[in-house]
């Protein structure tokens, strides 16, 4: 389905001249690429897409999102992990 999904940035580093950081989305975390929003910080929501924060978002917004998708049963799908691997 390829959604941008909200998560939370935790931790950020640079590899290889890129700022990546770590980004959970409701228990699950995943490595994602920081370059296209330079500002962002440890606790700042992102929109990803694709390994990709795109934007910056409020904490309303994303959580109200992430909820969203997991009633709808679609969070694990878009990032590509298997239910069981998600925390609750």
């Amino acid at each position: 389905m390829c959604l941008g999904v909200p998560g939370r940035i935790v931790s950020t580093a640079e590899a290889g001249g890129t700022r990546m950081g770590v980004v959970d989305f409701a228990g699950i975390r995943k490595e994602i690429c920081l370059a296209y929003v330079p500002d962002a910080r440890e606790g700042d929501y992102v929109i990803v897409h694709v390994g990709f924060a795109l934007t910056v978002l409020d904490e309303a917004s994303a959580l109200e999102t992430l909820a969203m998708f997991r009633d709808l049963g679609i969070l694990e799908e878009e990032l590509g992990v298997e239910p069981e691997h998600a925390e609750a």
